[in-house]
């Protein structure tokens, strides 16, 4: 596992395809603020809860001036089912090998249902308009983190 990215680290820059086929690098939201946000799989209850979560935050997010990617090990045919039947706003990011997952610390040991095993860590990082890291939670609950969330970056 690799560590975890703190405030004030330079986020690793990466190209994923989302769930249209297209390719999406991180650099290119350069002048944004970007909230990047790790989830183990498409289509299961917690992470359906907060993909809608932050789909029904986005226009105000935006307003603020974030973007918000969500990323996960699921193919992006998984990943563009996932969008439509949730009618989902943000961009889904396929990260099948979890190699941005490790770069970021977001994939490694983890607790679940009382035992140790690998895994996607639930985790969101908070980037400046310049890559860098502003806010970075690593094991956070899927109920309830965007309005956290909202609430830590003083949008709530």
């Amino acid at each position: 596992m690799s560590e975890r990215l703190a405030v004030g680290d330079t986020a690793p820059d990466f190209t994923l395809t989302d769930d249209t086929g297209a390719e999406v690098t991180l650099s290119s939201f350069r002048g944004r603020k970007v909230i990047v946000y790790f989830y183990p799989a498409a289509m299961t209850p917690g992470c359906t809860k907060q993909a809608c979560d932050f789909t029904e935050s986005l226009d105000s997010l935006q307003a603020q001036g974030y973007e918000v990617l969500g990323l996960s090990p699921d193919k992006p045919e998984k990943l563009a089912k996932f969008r439509e039947k949730e009618s989902l706003g943000i961009t889904l990011l396929s990260d099948p090998d979890k190699a941005v997952m490790g770069a970021w610390g977001a994939f490694g040991e983890k607790k679940l249902y009382g035992k140790v095993v690998e895994g996607v860590i639930r985790s969101t990082v908070v980037l400046d308009e310049d890559g860098v890291v502003t806010l970075a939670q690593y094991n956070v609950k899927a109920t309830g983190h965007v309005a956290k969330l909202r609430r830590d970056l003083g949008l709530a």
